[in-house]
């Protein structure tokens, strides 16, 4: 009998800036089915520059939704466990979607745009006054995500479609981003809080080729720093890209990001949380809000664990050593393996090796003595409050 022939691997999906990040110096990788650069000019001189100055990622692989309908947020509302009328237009907040055991299908980021039309906003094609939300979601979970949610609001009358199609997604992020978007845009920021967002018009340099063109913006990042994320169309996108790196801001990949999310103590989906995890369990208690008189996937789960306890607990931990913990490093207690580590590296800004890890509750308070066992070597590490870095 003939041997099977395995099926072909998918190519990568690439960004609209993807020739744009090659020229720049980009060290392309696979990731979450995209070919992403990992690193520039180098990972820590990538890290230095958000913390320091600013930084500019193609992000343009995350999955951009928008929600319409009336009633858009209340139907939402069925499916994740945060309260969305503790946020209105121009207000967004971060949540996750959950299953009906309580583990979470991805984490997103939710924009409320209010009740609007085709003349709010003149990135906006759909003539209909209805209420519109924007999700942000990772890009490993996009398909499903989006075949999930239509088969769950759908039938509510809420219409999901893909916000960014061909478009980018740019963060700017570090100290020096909000002074950055100002000139850009010739508009004072000091009056959009953390995760606001609006509509603006880049107004550029004199030779921006962005110049005019729409741009949404919210007051948001992965970094722990002060930043934006900008979604605009394609051509836009493509010169705002360039108009900034020509005016000095770094281009940074992926793993500058990991790196200062790290730092700010930020889940990644896929390690710190999936499907088999609660909120609770993952220290993102704060996104449940049971106090909220309504149903939602996932509650009455939530409710007993909230009652009861959970048995595993996220926490940093801080190594002794120069070792560094990767993900799926066994954690000792009392020298048995009891969890794993769900993220780690060396910390460009503290100098130390930091992780992430999922361990039983009684080993889970501050200060209690780990290890995590690296290349055959338990390497004695401690558990330590989180974020490692605050700005």
């Amino acid at each position: 009998m003939a041997e099977a022939q395995a099926a072909p691997a998918a190519p990568l999906a690439r960004t609209p800036l993807f020739e744009a990040v090659r020229a720049a110096g980009g060290r392309l990788v696979p990731f979450a089915g995209w070919e992403m650069a990992v690193q520039f000019a180098g990972l820590v001189q990538e890290h230095h520059a958000v913390r320091q100055g600013c930084g500019v990622f193609d992000i343009s692989h995350m999955g951009v939704l928008r929600l319409r309908g009336e009633g858009a947020k209340d139907a939402l509302q069925g499916l994740v466990p945060s309260d969305l009328f503790r946020i209105g237009p121009g207000e967004a907040c971060y949540t996750v979607l959950l299953n009906e055991a309580g583990g979470i299908r991805d984490d997103l980021i939710v924009y409320d745009r209010g009740h609007r039309t085709a003349a709010d906003d003149p990135t906006e094609d759909d003539p209909t006054e209805t209420d519109e939300l924007l999700l942000v979601i990772n890009a490993a979970c996009a398909e499903a995500d989006t075949a999930w949610l239509r088969s769950q609001l759908e039938p509510q009358g809420i219409t999901i479609a893909d916000r960014k199609g061909d478009g980018v997604l740019l963060a700017l992020q570090g100290p020096e981003a909000p002074a950055r978007l100002e000139a850009l845009a010739g508009v004072d920021l000091g009056g959009l809080p953390r995760f606001g967002h609006r509509t603006l018009r880049l107004a550029g340099s004199a030779q921006g080729a962005a110049s005019g063109a729409p741009v949404f913006v919210g007051r948001t990042g992965y970094t722990g720093e002060d930043g934006f994320e900008l979604l605009l169309e394609r051509q836009a996108g493509l010169a705002l890209w360039e108009q900034l790196l020509a005016e000095g801001v770094a281009p940074c990949g992926l793993g500058a990001r990991d790196t200062l999310r790290l730092e700010a103590g930020l889940h990644l989906y896929g390690n710190e949380m999936d499907a088999s995890t609660t909120p609770l369990e993952v220290g993102l208690g704060w996104l449940v809000h049971l106090e909220m008189p309504k149903p939602f996937i996932g509650r009455e789960v939530l409710e007993r664990q909230s009652a009861e306890g959970v048995g595993r607990r996220l926490v940093g931990l801080e190594l002794a050593g120069r070792a560094i913990a990767r993900h799926g490093y066994p954690v000792l207690w009392n020298g048995e393996p009891v969890g794993e580590v769900t993220s780690g590296s060396w910390s460009p800004s503290l100098g130390k090796a930091i992780a992430l890890a999922l361990v039983p509750a009684g080993a889970a308070r501050i200060g209690s003595e780990l290890a995590v066992e690296i290349r055959g070597k338990a390497e004695p590490a401690v558990v330590v409050k989180r974020p490692f870095y605050r700005r």
